[in-house]
Formats: C-alpha cells, structure tokens, sequence
C-alpha cells in the first residue's frame, strides 16, 4: 500500500516532539511541505531519502556489526528511533533478521537488556506498585488506546537462560515485533509487559547496572494476588484483548493458563506455540513416510512446561486418530532430571503424572535417555532440556538402526544449549533423518546434497494465531484451535510436495501467518468459541487489520 492510498493522519505534535516519537518519526523522510508544517526545517538537514534508501542504509549499518549483540542492539535503536523504517527492514529482510530480533539475539539482548537500556518501551508494573496497575497500566498505553494484543512475562525462565527478572522486558518487545513482521498487525494496538516481581538471580542483585526490583521473587499468594490484579485490569480497560504469556516458571506458567485461559483470550507460548510448531513439523514428518501419528513411539528429554505442552498436543491428536486415553498415553517417554518419570514418583507436576508410565518404577534401572532408546526404538525424539550435547552419537545411532527416517529434535534455546547439532545428526544417521531444531543452524550438506535446516520456530504458529483470534473476536483460545494452525502450517510442508524440508521455507512466514489465521478462525466458529461469520466476513476482516510499514501522509490536528 502507498502512500498516497491512504488518508492524512492528523498529528498534533511539532518539531522535536514529532522527531522523538517512533511513531510518528519519517527522518530524512520527511516530505518539504510536512517539513514547513510542523517546524521541522531546520532540525533536519535539507537532504530527503525515499523510504527504500532508508531501509538500504539501515540494513548495511546492521550488517556493519561485528557481533550477534551489535546487530541485535542496532534493530532495537531503530525501533525506537523510526518503527515504519524499523518494519520495513524486516519486511525486507526476514530471513536474516528474524534471529537477531528473536532467538538467539533475543537472548543476547536479554543478558544485556539493563546495561544497554536508553528509551523506555512498553510497561514494567512493579510489585512495589501493587494496587494501581490499572492506572499504571492506562497511563502507559491510554484508556481509549485500541491496545488488542499483549505480551506477558515475569522474567523468571527466559530461553534456557534462566531467571533474568526485568532484563525479560527484550522477549515480549521481541516477540511482538514478529506479530507485525509476519502477521502484519498495528504495532499500536501491541503491549509489551514486564511483571517485575524481584530476582532470584543474585547475580543481577549484585549487580549495579540492573534497572529490577532489588530483591527476592514474589511467591505465594502475593504472587497470585499481583497477577490478578493486573489480569483485571487487562480486562477492564481492553476487553477482548489477547494476553500472551510468555517465558514463566515451569511451575507458574500451567497454573496461569489454566486459571485465566477461560476469563479472557489467553495463550502461552512456551506451553501451546511450541507443541503446535512440533506438531506441524511431525505431522508433516509422519505423513511423509505414510505413518499416522498414532503409529510413533515419542521420547521427549525434558520434563518442563514445554516438554509436556507438546506431549498433550500430540496426544489429542492421536485420540483423534482413533487411540484410547490409555493407549495414546503408551506411546509417550518422558524424561527429566531424574530420569524416566514414572507414576510413583513424588513432586510430579500435573502434567507430569498424567504422562508418567505407570509399567515401570522409579527404583528401576535403565531409566536414563540412551537406555530408554536402546529399549523402546522411538521413531520421534524430542528435546526441550537446555543441556548442550544430550543427544550424543551413541544414542542418535541407536535410534537408527530401528528408524529408516527417525525424526530427531533437538530444541533447547539459544542455540549453544541445543541438544544436537544438525551436521551431527545427519553425519550420525547418513543423512536419513529428520531433523528441525529451536534455534537457527547453517544448511548441512550430505554428499551431493546441501539442505536448509527446519527451525522449529513459534513464529510458525503465534503471529497467525494472534491475527486469527482477534480477527474472529474469539473469546478463548482452545486446543483444538492449536491443532487447527499446527495443521495450517504441515499442510505447506515442501516435503509434502517433494520437497526436504517439514516447515515452509522463513521467507513464507507471511503467507503461513494468514493460512494459520483462517484456520484458527474457522475452527473457533466450529467450536462456538466467536460470533457466527461468513468466510467473505472473515477476509475482510483480515484485510481491515493490515498494517503495512509504509508512511502515512500528515496533515495537522
């Protein structure tokens, strides 16, 4: 879209005001007459560039940096600089930014988010503030801001990174930039939140730099109190907005999902946009070698919130293809720390006990991740542990031996925490397997052949899912609408069409936002979970919330 396609905005700021917000914010872009009407002639220079100059020597002063960091740190100053330029280098350049906006420099940003930390972006509400979120909340966005999305998190498990407390605001920032990179929603109408509830990580606490609460985590029911006192007010000043979780506590992040997801549209990546991703990439994996789900045998290495997301999610989809309960729990091995868990076992998570086997016992030997290989022969592995180099030669060659194409996973993010490297596994299995991982790898090549590596990306699922939900004004998030956007994704598969690959090639991102919007749409009209639509309806709607990053013509409020 132009320009000149869409109508004046009326701006009421002027001079240095209009400059400092990046919004607003055109740089040398500003045209003459916009230039004489908000004072902004001499504190530009005379000199104009078209917005394709702009993103061009944006783009080279990124490339410019040496670092994973600097590059990160560079994107992030021009998102606070000029947010249509900012979008518009994405849009441009997706492939290439998508891992230094989000996984791994993400992460990078993340562990140095207090010490690099200029302009202020989205909300911190405070523990110490505890009583006037509402207002803290209002003050930051504005009661009458159409604010439709959120970002949440706590800052208690970022990545594999650990408990980074206010240092997590760089994941939600991170994250909905891809909402409008490949959904191509309003920044506007997006929320970024940090619930700054304290540290355990003495390390911050110590440190003089760190912009957090100095002190403990909030536990217990002052936690739960602060929570909802700010999922209230999510609900009083936007109703109908979607609240992304993101990054909590293994044992914080079911318990907030489960309790809010019925109050107001809730989603919690860690948890359904990981499963949906895995989902898609095997379903497209199985259908492939003309198995159904319900035929694999599925270890996963690593018992946390996301680990368990995945397992429930496929097992719905195996309930589906006919199994019993019991039976599609079978086919499931979940390891953890202390091995195989098993049904005796103590201190099991909810989600845990129902998968734990109930044919083996804690006191058994031969419960670690290659004896459990060696016994069963899975035909998936999955890991979701953050221990670098779990998945060794031994047990991957093991796996095999009893699999023509076994389907390996190695997930754990950033990167150096992954469980396996993809050159690794297909030296270790003659090119045979398949494989897609958390966080982005060079292509591997194979004899003859060199092949771009899946990553099992969330960006596959959560931007589409998001447009979809607030497109069809659901007014929850089911399971069966993850299922419909896991199969929107494996439906693209290129190796469904002959192709190498489980997932669609980053550059379709999207196109596979849009397939995943319809799908979750539709299928929440099937579960009576929206008002009734017709799909002309839909379409429309979808193309009234597309933002594209282009400037807008100003004239004066």
């Amino acid at each position: 879209m132009s320009a000149s396609a869409v109508p004046p905005v009326p701006v009421s700021l002027r001079g240095q005001a209009l400059l400092a917000d990046p919004r607003l914010n055109k740089g040398l872009a500003f045209p003459v007459e916009e230039r004489r009407t908000f004072g902004l002639n001499g504190l530009l220079p005379v000199g104009e560039r078209t917005l394709e100059e702009q993103v061009a020597l944006a783009w080279a002063a990124v490339e410019a940096q040496e670092t994973l960091l600097g590059r990160h740190v560079r994107l992030r100053q021009l998102q606070d600089d000029n947010e249509t330029l900012f979008y518009a280098v994405l849009s441009a350049h997706l492939p290439a930014a998508l891992p230094i906006v989000y996984t791994p420099g993400v992460g990078e940003g993340c562990l140095n988010f207090s010490r690099l930390w200029e302009r202020p972006r989205g909300v911190f509400l405070s523990a110490d503030h505890k009583g006037n979120l509402a207002a803290q909340l209002e003050a930051a966005a504005g009661k009458r801001a159409d604010i439709r999305l959120i970002i949440v998190t706590d800052g208690e498990r970022i990545l594999g990174l650990g408990d980074l407390g206010a240092n997590g605001m760089g994941i939600p920032i991170g994250k909905l930039a891809l909402y409008t990179a490949c959904a191509s929603l309003d920044p506007a109408q997006l929320l970024p939140v940090l619930l700054d509830v304290g540290t355990d990580n003495q390390a911050l606490l110590d440190d003089p730099a760190y912009i957090g609460l100095r002190r403990k985590r909030l536990r217990g029911e002052a936690y739960d109190a602060f929570v909802e006192e700010f999922v209230g007010a999510v609900q009083d000043l936007w109703p109908g907005a979607l609240l992304h979780w993101e990054d909590f506590a293994n044992r914080t992040a079911p318990f907030l999902l489960e309790r809010y997801r019925d109050r107001l549209p809730s989603f919690n990546d860690d948890i359904q946009g990981t499963a949906s991703v895995a989902l898609a990439a095997i379903l497209a994996g199985v259908r492939a070698r003309g198995e159904t789900l319900a035929q694999q045998r599925i270890v996963i290495a690593g018992g946390g919130s996301a680990g368990c997301g995945i397992a429930l999610l496929l097992e719905q989809v195996m309930e589906d293809e006919g199994l019993t309960p019991e039976a599609a729990r079978d086919r499931f091995y979940l390891i953890d720390r202390p091995g195989l868990l098993t049904a005796d076992m103590q201190n099991l998570t909810p989600a845990q006990a129902r998968l734990a086997r109930t044919d083996l016992a804690r006191t058994d030997a031969g419960r670690d991740l290659a004896s459990v290989v060696a016994r069963i022969h899975p035909t998936i592995l999955i890991g979701v542990s953050g221990q670098a180099g779990l998945f060794t030669e031994e047990i991957i060659r093991t796996m095999a031996r009893h699999c023509e194409r076994p389907m390996v996973f190695p997930l754990s993010n950033p990167t150096h925490l992954a469980e396996a490297t993809p050159a690794d596994l297909c030296r270790w299995t003659d090119g045979r397997a398949l494989v897609s991982t958390g966080s982005p790898f060079p292509p591997v090549t194979h004899g003859d052949l060199t092949m771009t590596v899946d990553q099992t990306n969330n960006a596959y699922i959560f931007p589409g899912l998001g447009l979809g939900v607030l497109a069809c004004q659901a007014r929850a998030v089911s399971d069966g609408m993850l299922q419909a956007a896991a199969r929107a994704v494996a439906a693209q598969a290129p190796l469904l069409q002959g192709g190498l690959n489980m997932l669609p090639p980053v550059t379709e991102l999207p196109q596979v936002a849009q397939a995943v919007a319809r799908a979750v749409a539709m299928q929440a009209q099937e579960e009576k979970l929206c008002p009734p639509f017709t799909a002309e309806e839909l379409e429309i709607r979808l193309t009234r919330m597309h933002w594209a990053p282009v400037y807008r013509p100003y004239q004066a409020a």
